[in-house]
């Protein structure tokens, strides 16, 4: 029995613990990624809107006028 308390966890399962433990790790920095790029505005007023000018909008109907 002393020689089991001696020998202690193996090379392997140590490696196992360790490479599970990074594992686990990434795991919490992706969800955190994934969290802060999937959060919706708090404050819908400074979100930036696309509004399209007219003068480029003119600009594709003379081409489309042109075209035809």
């Amino acid at each position: 029995m002393e020689h089991d308390l001696r020998m202690g966890l193996s090379f392997w399962t140590i490696a196992a613990i360790v490479c599970n433990s990074a594992v686990g790790v990434l795991i919490v920095i992706l969800f955190v990624i994934l969290y802060k790029a999937c959060k919706v505005p708090s404050h819908q007023d400074k979100v930036p809107v696309f509004v399209p000018r007219l003068d480029q909008k003119k600009a594709e109907q003379k081409y489309m006028l042109a075209a035809a």
